[in-house]
């Protein structure tokens, strides 16, 4: 388990300097199924000062089992995400600047890229508003994970997921490079969507 916590804390901080995480706003956790436990990273803990004992391990329900900080305010969503999605095992929560600029709009990201088929399943749907902090969050988005490697979450930011912490990882970069190439190619001309492949 404190391998996994370090992974956490390793992938947190290259995620902080990709440009996915600002601040301390993000979140990214593990779903051990074996133990029924799942890791996540702590409340208002800047990424650059965060270790392996920050990491907090919850049970699905929010009772904490080990951990000196409070769990990120978003642990309800990651729980709802693992119950709705049993394959899943890593959820990890950006504000991605580009992809959250269509969650601002409440839009999809269309699949102009051939990675979209590849790795993510297609477009990236917008999950319906939610308060922050609320199992809501979760629970829309685990409607239009359906399928896919990630979703936009509605005026809020980025859900990405996998069956292990690099493939969330991976598709939390690949949506943001969707989204950029999107909105860039919209400014030179009319992007086209591929169709499933």
């Amino acid at each position: 388990m404190n391998k996994m916590k370090q992974e956490i804390v390793d992938k947190s901080l290259q995620a902080f300097h990709a440009g996915l995480f600002a601040g301390t706003s993000g979140n990214m956790s593990v779903y051990l199924k074996e133990e029924d436990l799942m890791l996540i990273t702590p409340t208002s803990v800047r990424y650059e000062t965060m270790t392996a004992e920050d990491i907090v391990a919850l049970k699905l329900d929010g009772t904490i089992v080990e951990g000196h900080y409070k769990p990120s305010s978003e642990w309800r969503m990651h729980a709802e995400v693992y119950k709705a999605h049993p394959d899943t095992g890593a959820v990890f929560h950006t504000h991605s600047p580009h992809a959250t600029a269509f969650a601002a709009n409440r839009m999809s990201i269309p699949a102009v890229l051939i990675e979209a088929h590849f790795f993510l399943g297609g477009d990236i749907r917008c999950a319906d508003y939610a308060t922050p902090g609320t199992p809501e969050v979760g629970i829309n988005a685990a409607k239009v994970l359906e399928g896919r490697g990630g979703c936009t979450l509605a005026n809020h930011g980025v859900l990405a997921v996998g069956k292990d912490l690099s493939q969330a990882y991976l598709n939390a970069e690949y949506i943001e490079d969707m989204a950029r190439i999107y909105i860039l190619a919209k400014q030179i001309g009319q992007p086209i969507e591929l169709a499933q492949l």
